[in-house]
């Protein structure tokens, strides 16, 4: 059945639960970023995996429709034909999906892919491209996230790219690093000193391949590390953050953004009064809202904005039970169908949930964005 809320009603006319996005909010978070990169000389390549949406990967790339980042193939294929290029699937390379990358590189101009192991080499080269093109790889480091990627102190890691760059029909376009560690940290000087080790030993690494006559790209990036960049990425090609766009709570605790700075949130009604709990029902769960964050807030699963001293204590599918830190509820202050604001934990998770996100400024419906699914 088609949604009877219009463009111009209040938040408060639609349905919930309901995952909404602050625009002016998304824009200033997007043009900040941009900023930052401009000033240091370094080419912003955004990770469209928060969201996946063409709206906001217009923001991103101030409209450009070039130079983006995606973590799945569908992403790929989704960007591909909404006109994107230069797209990077920052993905250790699926065997199963070699032909769908064949394709997207044999029809954009530059389709890059990643890899982390001599096998997925063999596997490009199986596959060889059509007209004379060459696959673009880059070649994926840890340098301490401890996630996908060759360690970069490893000799392995540098035959590897040797490989790369030798082979037939290969060029090894770049090598990446995802500082995903910089999720451990508290505060921005603990941020800035991952994200300086992430940068030294990719530069590092960059070094010995010259020894070899081996030059290419160089990119690091998470949200935190480029929330706040350290000077030595100016050293850097590329760097490639996604959440910022859209921040949470989880980014406000590391030391990211503050919670001013959060474009998300989840809509959900008061259905029910438990005395004998001493707790509310509402109407979202966990497929509202993601089970991401449990364990990690005193607030629960959520930050329940404008309530301080309410937590969503669990949920269940479709069920959340809402209690008070301490005391007594007032239930007269919470009647059935009225609003709570829930701020998520980790907006990437609670995008996944939805099928649509609510655009507004200030409060006032704008449209809303569709993201794309499946992998």
């Amino acid at each position: 059945m088609r949604s009877t809320v219009m463009d111009g009603q209040p938040l408060s006319a639609l349905c919930t639960p309901a995952m909404v996005v602050d625009l002016d909010k998304v824009k200033k978070n997007a043009q900040r970023m941009i900023e930052k990169f401009e000033k240091l000389g370094v080419k912003l390549r955004p990770h469209m995996k928060t969201h996946k949406t063409i709206e906001c990967a217009d923001i991103m790339t101030g409209g450009s429709r070039r130079c983006i980042v995606v973590s799945t193939l569908g992403e790929a294929c989704f960007y591909a034909d909404h006109g994107f290029d230069d797209i990077l699937y920052a993905y250790s390379l699926p065997f199963d999906k070699v032909e769908r990358c064949a394709i997207l590189s044999e029809r954009l101009e530059l389709f890059q892919v990643l890899l982390d192991h001599p096998d997925a080499l063999k596997q490009l080269r199986k596959r060889p491209l059509k007209c004379g093109r060459r696959w673009h790889v880059w070649l994926k480091l840890d340098c301490g996230n401890g996630r996908a990627g060759i360690l970069h102190s490893e000799p392995e890691a540098l035959r590897l790219a040797q490989s790369i760059a030798a082979a037939d029909g290969v060029e090894l376009t770049g090598v990446y690093a995802h500082c995903g560690n910089t999720y451990n940290c508290r505060g921005v000087q603990q941020i800035q000193r991952v994200a300086k080790d992430t940068t030294t030993f990719t530069m590092q690494f960059m070094e010995k391949l010259k020894i070899f006559g081996i030059t290419c790209k160089s990119s690091i990036g998470s949200t935190p590390s480029c929330s706040h960049p350290v000077q030595d990425m100016v050293h850097l090609t590329e760097v490639h953050p996604g959440n910022y766009v859209f921040y949470d709570v989880q980014q406000s605790i590391i030391g990211s953004c503050s919670v001013e700075d959060i474009a998300v949130r989840v809509l959900t009604r008061i259905i029910g009064h438990c005395p004998h709990r001493n707790q509310l029902l509402i109407d979202c769960g966990w497929t509202g809202l993601s089970l991401d964050g449990a364990g990690k807030l005193p607030t629960g699963y959520a930050v329940i904005e404008g309530h301080p001293d309410l937590m969503l204590l669990s949920m269940t599918q479709e069920h959340g039970k809402v209690e008070p830190l301490s005391g007594k509820l007032d239930f007269n202050m919470y009647p059935l169908g009225s609003l709570l604001t829930l701020i998520p934990y980790h907006s990437c998770a609670t995008a996944a949930m939805h099928p649509v996100y609510h655009v507004h400024s200030e409060g006032v419906l704008m449209g809303k964005w569709k993201p794309t699914r499946g992998w």
